[in-house]
């Protein structure tokens, strides 16, 4: 079993033999964490699911987050922050093939909020506790007009030639926030819990564990526990929780991987 060393106690990363006999150290336990306790397990499906609770969201991050070896959000560096985490769960999913392979459980996509055919919807909405005012909101997304298109523009004009009532109107998607019109919270949630270990964090290994949860009947649905190891222990003007590698790997987009998790356990339903 890999073993934490005085070595993670007292560490100079400027100092190449220290580096090297650190990343040794660092390979061996993130590699047996990652052998021995990282993975997705799914406990149980539901099918036909319009939306969920977020216990919790990723909360924005600065370059100095990024930079700290204890910083909590570190094994999902990459992932989407604030209200864009919160439009992951909304957004369509599309094939990212170049021959337009559809959207399969082993080879995802990507997500974004356009409506396109062939895209795979996600929830309707989401609810999120905001721990500011106590409030329970509901978001949902949808396009709005945010201004007009030059007429005297040169692809503008030639569609106005083919057809007289083209459509002026410049859209953009964004957020809809009202407070939830429900008393009580929706069954399913999503939470996670990112662990600052100190052993761990000596190592420049990060992990946290994402669950889905059942409120009504108090089940764990699945869960998805992470490992990150970077390789960068001198940060200066990099970002080490950008760089770093991470188990279990998975196929889809690494901005979005906790609603490429969850919404293969509560299924979203499709559009009719």
């Amino acid at each position: 079993m890999a073993t934490i060393s005085s070595l993670a106690l007292a560490y100079n990363p400027l100092n190449r033999e220290e580096y090297l006999a650190k990343i040794k150290e660092a390979e061996a336990y993130y590699k047996e964490k990652c052998e021995k306790v990282a993975g997705i397990k799914i406990y149980k499906t539901v099918p036909e699911v319009e939306g969920l609770l977020l216990l919790k969201i990723r909360p924005d991050r600065n370059d100095r987050e990024l930079a700290d070896p204890n910083w909590p959000g570190a094994a999902f560096g990459t992932e989407l922050r604030g209200d864009s985490y919160i439009e992951s769960f909304l957004g369509y999913e599309h094939s990212s093939s170049p021959d337009g392979s559809p959207v399969t459980p082993t080879h995802r996509g990507y997500i974004n909020t356009d409506k396109r055919p062939g895209g795979l919807p996600g929830y309707r909405w989401v609810e999120f506790p905001d721990p500011k005012d106590g409030q329970r909101y509901r978001y949902t997304g949808s396009d709005k007009v945010i201004g007009k298109k030059d007429p005297n523009a040169y692809n503008v004009q030639l569609e106005l030639k083919k057809n007289p009532n083209y459509n002026m109107n410049v859209y953009r998607w964004s957020l809809d926030k009202v407070p939830s019109p429900s008393k009580t919270p929706p069954r399913y949630a999503v939470t996670f819990e990112d662990h600052v270990i100190p052993e761990e964090r000596a190592l420049w290994v990060a992990s946290s564990t994402v669950k889905v949860l059942d409120l009504k009947t108090n089940e764990v649905l699945g869960e998805m526990t992470r490992y990150a190891m970077s390789y960068i222990h001198a940060p200066r003007n990099s970002m080490p929780w950008l760089n770093h590698s991470i188990c279990p790997l998975t196929n889809g987009g690494p901005s979005v991987s906790t609603r490429q998790f969850v919404d293969q356990i509560l299924i979203p339903r499709r559009e009719e």
